[in-house]
């Protein structure tokens, strides 16, 4: 997992509520177990017409956008049913960031896990990083995760909170493999040891 420590990019507005995990990616892409490869069908039922045509009011589909790497949403972001893919298919898009007033606890924490950053604010911060990212493509925000900071495109900074071990697995790139693989001298230690004092297991 990549190393996140500041993201400085452009912010899409979607001020949509209650987005769960079947609009960010439909059941019919739930067939891979791939990380890769899932980020042209993020949001495929808003982005895309019967035809597979893109549907150009959908914020990720407008030029300004298409770029984007930070996400400001709505209440209630990832609610629904817990499939990984979705933040699997956020990721592969290109968003390194989600910002809202609340999250579902298992996308929130899948987010973690795959090195993304979910950000929760009050209300009134959101709606003022909203009015930021309608800027558009010239309006960039900047995420300092090791500051605990975002700041607007006008720069007005706004903290946040993370958890102090969430926080320490996203600077240092660690997913529950690379927390496991930390530990693999002391591991590796207790299995000869094991093997010498147990030579019948």
């Amino acid at each position: 997992m990549e190393k996140f420590e500041k993201i400085t990019g452009i912010a899409a507005p979607m001020p949509l509520v209650n987005i769960d995990t079947d609009m960010i990616i439909p059941k019919v892409f739930l067939k891979t177990i791939k990380r890769s490869g899932l980020g042209v069908n993020l949001f495929d039922e808003m982005r895309y017409d019967r035809q597979g045509n893109e549907i150009p009011d959908f914020v990720l589909n407008k030029p300004q956008y298409r770029e984007a790497r930070i996400l400001v949403a709505g209440d209630n972001f990832g609610c629904g049913s817990s499939r990984e893919h979705a933040p699997w298919a956020l990721a592969d898009f290109g968003i390194k960031v989600i910002v809202s007033t609340s999250f579902a606890d298992i996308f929130f924490n899948n987010c973690f896990k795959n090195g993304m950053l979910p950000v929760i604010l009050p209300q009134d911060q959101v709606d003022l990083l909203m009015k930021d990212a309608e800027k558009g493509a010239n309006a960039r925000m900047t995420v300092d995760l090791q500051a605990q900071e975002i700041t607007t495109s006008d720069g007005t900074v706004i903290p946040f909170e993370v958890d102090a071990f969430k926080k320490h697995c996203l600077l240092n790139g660690l997913d529950d493999i690379g927390l496991t693989l930390e530990k693999a001298t002391a591991i590796d230690r207790f299995e000869t040891m094991s093997a010498q004092s147990r030579p019948w297991v």
